[in-house]
Order: C-alpha cells, then sequence, then structure tokens
C-alpha cells in the first residue's frame, strides 16, 4: 500500500491540514479546488474563468500522480449560486468533453464570498 501526497504550492494547504491530491492503491483523490491563481494569489471575478483556474490546478495535480484529464472517473461541481453553472459548460467541455466522468453539481456557500465554484476530482492512475 502507497500513499503519495501532492500539493499545489496553495498556503491553504498547511493553515488547513490537508493536501491538494492523495494518491493511494492507484487512485488519486483531489481535494476541492477554488479558482485561485496561486501564483499571483489573485481570484477571477468570473465563474468560469475560476472554473478554468481549478481545473488547471487540478491538471497540474493529477499529471503529478502519473495521471491525464482522461483518467477521472468522478467529479463533483460545487457552487453558490446554482444559476452560475451554466457559464461553465464551455470550459467542462474543453476539459471533460471526451472523458465523461461520472458528476454531480451541488450547491451551497464556499468559504470565501468571492470563491464562485470549487471542484473535486477522483481518478484512477493507468493500469499496466
Amino acid at each position: 500500500m502507497t500513499r503519495k501526497l501532492i500539493s499545489s504550492g496553495s498556503p491553504f494547504e498547511a493553515k488547513i491540514g490537508y493536501s491538494r491530491a492523495v494518491v493511494q492503491d492507484g487512485w488519486v483523490f483531489v481535494s476541492g479546488t477554488t479558482g485561485y491563481d496561486y501564483s499571483s494569489m489573485k481570484m477571477p471575478e468570473t465563474v468560469s474563468e475560476q472554473c478554468r483556474n481549478a481545473l488547471e490546478t487540478i491538471e497540474k495535480a493529477i499529471a503529478e500522480a502519473g495521471c491525464a484529464m482522461a483518467d477521472v472517473v468522478r467529479v463533483r461541481y460545487i457552487l453558490p449560486d446554482a444559476k452560475d453553472f451554466e457559464a461553465c459548460w464551455p470550459v467542462l467541455q474543453d476539459f471533460f468533453g471526451e472523458v465523461r466522468p461520472a458528476a454531480t453539481m451541488i450547491s451551497c456557500p464556499l468559504m470565501e464570498p468571492e470563491m464562485k465554484i470549487e471542484i473535486e476530482v477522483t481518478a484512477r492512475q493507468p493500469q499496466g
């Protein structure tokens, strides 16, 4: 049984006590990821820009785990305002159009008011 912790460099990881992703026995569990640009620690204004940033952060984390977006099997979208979800669809199509993972959208408050979306994924490392 192997376990690998992956960090995105977010200061929240140390403050809160979590990893961007955990790799365990071929599975990659990516924590809920918001739209921060971690190089500037700025949050874009639009939900679609936040969605793209979140997915790019996720893509880097799963690449470090030896996966690609095509290996994502489960995704959860969490938005404070369910009406914002449709604005994300073109971005989601870019990342998951051919992959079509099992997905759920949940509407609930997020940690900070400027956060418009949080995305969590599970991926499976390629076998063989």
